[in-house]
């Protein structure tokens, strides 16, 4: 297992990139209305299984896609767009990720999963994975994680410091960052994933 050489650029673009997919601060409003709601929510128990879930996929997640014969480059591409069109949530406020699952357990769903953990993160960190070395993802994941076990912890207070006005600022600015990564990860990575299957037509011919 390699992690690579820390290079404190990708380190803060990482942060930066996984801090806007995460969205801890943009969640706050859903948080409050699970615990007005009479929901329990464990800010330890909900940031380590957060982590623990995105590391693990970090690392099983190539495994995963190489049991289905799909290179990081492809699976960039496709990030790129889940990605972007989370972005078009932040902008436009429309749902386009529903959850219907259980709501019984506050704290693993839908806390956990899906708004911590879920599709966006995951494909993101793959993602990434094509550009960066693992350790400044992996940094970059674990400081957010720290801010993410702030904002579970202070969640009236972040929301009263902020405002909703100030909460619905961030998203939008967080919204066009986004679009900006997804563009840049599909146009890094659609010309490599054309090579690749170019590759794989004329090995099979």
């Amino acid at each position: 297992m390699s992690f690579g050489t820390f290079n404190f650029q990708e380190f803060i673009s990482a942060f930066i990139i996984l801090f806007a997919v995460i969205d801890a601060v943009g969640s706050t409003p859903i948080i409050i209305s699970l615990r007005e709601g009479g929901k329990t929510i464990k800010p330890t128990k909900a940031t380590l299984l957060s982590t623990l879930l995105l590391v693990a996929f970090f690392y099983a997640g190539d495994v995963m896609l190489k049991l289905f014969h799909v290179d990081i480059a492809s699976f960039a591409v496709a990030g790129s767009i889940v990605i972007f069109l989370m972005a078009i949530e932040m902008l436009l406020d429309v749902e386009i990720f529903k959850f219907k699952g259980p709501t019984s357990e506050a704290t693993i769903v839908p806390l956990v999963f899906p708004l911590i953990a879920g599709a966006g993160s995951f494909t993101t960190l793959l993602s990434l994975r094509a550009e960066y070395a693992d350790i400044n993802i992996l940094l970059g994941l674990l400081v957010n994680m720290g801010f993410v076990f702030f904002v579970l912890t202070m969640t009236d207070k972040v929301q009263h410091w902020m405002g909703k006005g100030g909460v619905y600022v961030i998203r939008k600015f967080f919204g066009v960052i986004l679009i900006a990564v997804a563009a840049r990860l599909f146009t890094d990575n659609i010309a490599q994933m054309i090579i690749n299957i170019s590759s794989q037509t004329q090995a099979a011919g």
